[in-house]
């Protein structure tokens, strides 16, 4: 399965990041401009994640986001799972936002 570093993350202007936490986790806190669909509602939901250009999938450490690539990737869709989830971004001192797009965190 593909995954990456969350440094090797490219800008959202040139991906599409997916976090597949509970909505809860997401209100916490979350990356600016990540697409928010939780990991139960992503079969049901399938229609609204962007196939266009690439996607990096993420979670709170990694776990749940490997497992939704994999399931994206058997149903035709390339992606990529970010390892170390929102934790590992936090800790890289990457942006993290709430809903009202203000400084938050993950943890």
């Amino acid at each position: 399965m593909p995954s990456v570093s969350v440094a090797e993350v490219p800008e959202r202007a040139e991906a599409t990041l997916l976090d597949v936490r509970e909505d809860d986790e997401w209100q916490q806190g979350h990356a600016p401009g990540a697409v928010h669909v939780p990991m139960g509602d992503v079969p049901s939901r399938l229609a609204e994640i962007s196939v266009d250009g690439e996607l990096y999938v993420v979670c709170r450490q990694g776990g749940r986001s490997a497992r939704v690539v994999e399931y994206l990737q058997r149903a035709g869709i390339d992606a990529v799972n970010v390892d170390g989830g929102m934790v590992a971004w936090q800790q890289a001192k990457l942006p993290v936002v709430d809903d009202a797009g203000r400084p938050a965190t993950v943890y």
